[in-house]
């Protein structure tokens, strides 16, 4: 049976990138339409549009968890902004416990380049951990 991670994984390795590779496979839960994740998370690939800033997959992570988690609206702007902040500095902090950065070009360094394992990695560990947050582990 395929996991979340693998699926990811998988639709990173079909081509989608880093970003849309994690929240794409989280869209049936998430009730989103994945043409619709797939692009709005099109420009944070390759850390944030290939400037090598915030990995894509950690986006993609932090864009499923907020979604999930949100339930301000414009006639509650900060409902949950506080809680959701909390969630995805947890997040967060549970991928660099397994990888050195949150940063796309400290992690290919450190994959040495790499871009095809390394980056994968980080789609599948990301992936976990929205999983987590999903099971209601974070």
């Amino acid at each position: 049976m395929e996991t979340k991670s693998d699926r990811a994984v998988n639709k990173y390795l079909a081509g989608y990138n880093c970003s849309q590779a994690v929240v794409c496979t989280f869209c049936e839960e998430l009730g989103m339409k994945e043409e619709d994740a797939f692009k709005i998370a099109e420009g944070f690939g390759s850390g944030m549009g290939a400037l090598g800033d915030t990995c894509g997959a950690v986006t993609g992570m932090f864009m499923a968890i907020s979604y999930a988690n949100s339930k301000s609206g414009i006639n509650d702007l900060k409902a949950t902004r506080k809680d959701t902040y909390a969630k995805i500095r947890k997040s967060a902090e549970l991928f660099q416990e397994e990888h050195c950065s949150l940063y796309c070009r400290e992690l290919l360094k450190e994959k040495q380049g790499n871009k095809t394992e390394g980056c994968a990695k980080c789609v599948k560990d990301a992936a976990k951990i929205v999983e987590k947050f999903l099971n209601g582990e974070i």
